[in-house]
């Protein structure tokens, strides 16, 4: 028996219209969790209207957070386990996610600001999450000859930074014409949610 668990799944495609298959898993995930009995809530960062941050001055401070996403840091602080859902574009994240998580993840919310000469300390530890990656490539490529550099940066330099961890990964390649496949994909993704993972 699975214990009831906190998710908040995070979907980083910025295509507002949906429709993708990246939306198709992330709703196989969420059909899982929510039939296992998880508390699950779901932001689609394409919705949100937020800026780009342009200086370290507006990222220190909290008063420049915009208000769009005052719940969207509210829904991580409450979560155990965050699912991020992404396509992998130009080798990277979308530039809509990075874009979301350099404004949530600000000094006092994700950081503790420290002391001259001292690394700040980690504000969301106790969460885990799973990268549920898309993309054109087969995934194995993408990881044994590319070495998923994007994929290492945003679980050390950006998650694993603020305190967030483990880190699992799900990546999905070939997506473009893969029907044969989808199936099992899907039920892979609601396995996952079943289990809070």
């Amino acid at each position: 028996m699975t214990t009831s668990r906190r998710l908040l799944l995070i979907q980083g495609h910025p295509d507002p219209a949906g429709g993708h298959y990246l939306h198709a898993l992330a709703e196989a995930y969420a059909d899982g969790a929510r039939s296992a009995g998880h508390e699950l809530r779901m932001l689609s960062v394409a919705t949100l209207d937020f800026p780009l941050l342009r200086s370290k001055a507006e990222w220190d401070d909290p008063a420049t957070l915009p208000p769009a996403l005052k719940p969207a840091q509210e829904a991580i602080e409450w979560s155990e386990h965050l699912v991020f859902f992404f396509p992998l574009w130009l080798g990277g994240m979308p530039a809509l996610l990075k874009g979301f998580l350099e404004q949530v993840a600000r000094p006092g919310f994700a950081l503790a600001q420290p002391p001259a000469g001292h690394l700040p300390r980690k504000l969301l530890g106790g969460r885990s999450a799973r990268l549920v990656v898309t993309m054109g490539m087969p995934a194995a490529v993408y990881r044994w000859i590319y070495r998923a550099h994007s994929l290492k940066a945003l679980e050390r330099n950006i998650l694993g930074f603020v305190g967030i961890g483990p880190i699992d990964e799900t990546l999905i390649g070939m997506v473009e014409g893969k029907d044969s496949a989808r199936r099992r994909e899907l039920d892979k993704l609601r396995a996952l949610g079943e289990r809070g993972r």
